[in-house]
């Protein structure tokens, strides 16, 4: 058995949430066995979010302490450990990155920080809230290996996503920004030398709420965290 650690502030209202549950049944009732741990940012401790053998970080912002979130997105992020990030989480996996590998250490959400300094998530044109948008991965990327070349319809809870002022610089630190959509901006980022570690702005686990089977991404992330 291995455990994924679920990180955020678990609210069983959101329907968010209630996916993630799902997809956790659904790859268990294929004869897996993979333990669901739901960790609170305010409760967790670090050493517990190093050691599972993976993590996805949740929506659900603004988390009750960010500041773990960053702190286990860094270690995670350079010690090769297979995470994945989901609105909020790809948010954040976003500012980690600017802060730590691009040096931008004032970068900020502006969520939290709405007259920050360096906006490198800032609000999308128009609200996504309930949202769905057409996902194109970018060619010969792991996003698009895993999700195929045809564009594919992606749910949105957000109102925040990647400032466009920002693309440039985080390519050439080294961010993959994978997958696009009209309004989203930038949809997927990954680290291409990493096991596994990905994010999206778009919510995988929400086609299931629909009759959809597992979305492939989140079935790679628990395959490779199954060999990690």
């Amino acid at each position: 058995m291995i455990t994924i650690g679920l990180l955020g502030d678990r609210n069983p209202s959101f329907i968010t949430h209630q996916a993630i549950d799902k997809a956790f049944e659904l790859f268990n009732d294929r004869g897996q066995n993979v333990q669901a741990t739901w960790l609170g940012t305010k409760d967790a401790s670090l050493r517990e979010l190093i050691a599972v053998e993976g993590l996805w970080v949740l929506p659900g912002t603004p988390y009750e302490n960010e500041e773990i979130v960053f702190e286990a997105l860094s270690i995670r992020r350079e010690e090769n450990r297979p995470t994945l990030g989901t609105c909020g989480g790809f948010q954040h996996m976003v500012l980690e990155f600017a802060r730590n590998r691009m040096g931008l250490q004032t970068a900020s959400h502006e969520e939290t920080s709405p007259g920050g300094h360096a906006l490198v998530i800032s609000s999308l044109p128009c609200s996504l809230v309930g949202e769905e948008r057409l996902v194109h991965c970018v060619p010969e990327t792991r996003m698009a290996q895993i999700c195929g070349s045809e564009p594919f319809v992606g749910f949105h809870y957000c109102n925040y996503g990647v400032n466009p002022d920002y693309q440039a610089a985080l390519e050439v630190a080294g961010l993959r920004l994978s997958a696009f959509a009209e309004d989203a901006g930038i949809e997927a980022i990954e680290l291409n030398a990493h096991p596994f570690y990905m994010g999206t702005l778009f919510q995988p686990q929400m086609g299931l709420l629909q009759g959809f089977g597992l979305h492939p991404l989140i079935e790679n992330f628990l395959n490779v965290a199954q060999t990690a």
